[in-house]
């Protein structure tokens, strides 16, 4: 029967696609509703039997978190800094500034994930918001860090407001829906751990590729209190990020074409029943878990990564140069985490592997800080600090990324588990809104992070010859009990989410049951 080749993988090929591709990744209502819906035949080499490394489309998609880990670079590592140390705007003021283009950015994500999974149009539910934000993700990158007016101090508060919040827009006109294409494009329970390893390999790589070269040739070069390398880096990312929208919207753009658009349209006119819809497709514990793991882990990587420059140019006090060599551990342990996560997920499931991985992280993760602070670490400055860095970077780093990837596909495997009970796809609408809640509290540590850098002195330290021990101390005890409290309570999180390989599996057999039984009914 037709309806037995929902298990597989892939877009499936048929002698009718469109209907095919309707039941395979869309709506059961809207695939009942076709009158061939029951006369569907199966392929003569369905894709599920191509290897993913042999479908373009696998690439592509893959290609599209560059964009996400450029930008997240900035506003992780870099932009805090800037804005601190280049335009001279208070610690506590810049903090602030970030926290607000956040919040917006964390408001708006349902919202439009709710519209792009109700989307009609010839290019698909997705690809409408995602060429859109060509016209605004890479200009906005470039002018935050080209600054276009000569304000500086607090003056400089508001530049930095705006520019923000135009960069995070764009940034959710392309991620969110680009994101919520992976449950349509691929069914299979651990064959959707490839696809976001690939995803997180490649955003790591994109990330980590110019936070190297920014060390090493522009920021680390000119001094992390000039404006040339930031310009630099500012450049290059917003022409980097324009190239990575066009690619990946072009090259998935004709299997989104193929998938089914949905049972009914966004309602601006009645948005009251839009956010009721909302709320009934977030009431779901396994999203509920996941959802406030990111509550916590999102207020945990706010903290560490608005402080991650300060900690390693002053606290461990590596130059520019010897930052971009830690970098090079950020770019293969990826890549070690790319072949490791698929071989993990199917041995272990998905829920065992990102808790053992994440709290191997957790362990590993304050033994430098102590280690300096207790004496026992080699002499800083000294090539066998920087080489020991280096090996806990890279441990911790693959732990992270093989972590994030279980999650992510985690929360695939919820569009099903969603639909169980709603009968709509949400994908677009779970990511988003689990997103949300990373990027909301997110805000909160960010605005920790400038309080702590105001609470040790770096607005009144620029160079290593300002930082002293009682600096270093007040660093590590500020951050490290509050970090590690968070990290451990996302931990904790995790553990309540209960979807399995088996109940993933059976969540497909009810659908296409249902499926057939609509199908019966309109008959």
């Amino acid at each position: 029967m037709w309806y037995q080749l929902i298990n597989k993988t892939g877009v499936l090929g048929t002698n009718d696609q469109a209907q095919t591709e309707l039941f395979h990744g869309g709506d059961m209502d809207a695939f009942a509703n076709t009158s061939e819906g029951n006369n569907i035949q199966p392929a003569t080499e369905p894709l599920q039997d191509v290897p993913l490394e042999r479908r373009p489309v696998f690439w592509f998609y893959g290609s599209s978190s560059i964009a996400y880990g450029i930008k997240d670079n900035a506003f992780s590592y870099v932009l805090l800094i800037f804005a601190n140390q280049a335009l001279g705007v208070p610690g506590y003021l810049a903090s602030i500034a970030l926290a607000v283009a956040i919040v917006w950015d964390a408001l708006s994500d349902p919202l439009l994930g709710h519209w792009s999974d109700k989307t009609r149009s010839k290019l698909g539910r997705r690809h409408p918001f995602m060429y859109a934000a060509l016209f605004i993700f890479p200009a906005g990158f470039y002018a935050l860090f080209n600054p276009l007016t000569d304000a500086r101090g607090e003056d400089a508060f508001v530049y930095i407001l705006i520019l923000a919040m135009l960069v995070r827009t764009g940034t959710t006109l392309f991620e969110v829906p680009c994101t919520a294409l992976l449950p349509e494009l691929e069914k299979d329970y651990d064959r959707r751990n490839k696809w976001l390893a690939l995803r997180h390999l490649l955003g790591w790589t994109g990330g980590n590729g110019i936070h190297i070269v920014n060390l090493a040739f522009w920021m680390g070069a000119y001094g992390f209190a000039e404006t040339t390398g930031y310009a630099m880096y500012g450049t290059a990312g917003a022409i980097i990020i324009m190239m990575t929208i066009i690619v990946c919207s072009l090259g998935t753009q004709k299997e989104a074409m193929n998938m089914p658009p949905p049972a009914e349209t966004f309602r601006l006119n009645d948005i009251g029943r839009e956010f009721s819809q909302i709320f009934e497709s977030l009431k779901n514990r396994n999203f509920a878990a996941l959802f406030s793991y990111s509550l916590l882990g999102g207020a945990a990587a706010g903290l560490h990564t608005a402080l991650y420059l300060y900690n390693v140019r002053y606290f461990f006090e590596f130059s520019g140069t010897e930052i971009a060599i830690t970098g090079v551990a950020l770019l293969l342990a990826p890549l070690f985490s790319f072949m490791l996560s698929p071989r993990l997920g199917l041995k272990y499931g998905k829920k065992k592997t990102a808790i053992g991985l994440a709290l191997l992280r957790l362990i590993l993760f304050p033994m430098p800080y102590v280690a300096v602070l207790l004496g026992l670490w080699p002499e800083l400055q000294s090539p066998a600090s920087i080489a020991l860095y280096t090996t806990f970077v890279f441990v911790e780093v693959t732990a992270i990324v093989v972590s994030a990837t279980m999650i992510d596909s985690m929360m695939a495997d919820l569009a099903e588990d969603s639909q169980m009970k709603t009968n709509r796809r949400s994908e677009g609408l779970l990511y988003a809104t689990r997103g949300f809640a990373g990027k909301f509290v997110s805000a909160a540590g960010i605005i920790s992070a400038g309080f702590i850098v105001s609470a040790v002195g770096f607005d009144s330290i620029n160079t290593l010859a300002d930082f002293t021990d009682a600096h270093r101390y007040d660093l590590a005890t500020l951050f490290l009990p509050v970090y590690c409290t968070l990290v451990l309570g996302a931990i904790t999180c995790i553990n309540l989410y209960k979807i399995s390989r088996e109940s993933h599996a059976e969540n497909l057999q009810r659908l296409k049951e249902r499926s057939v039984n609509l199908g019966t009914d309109q008959a």
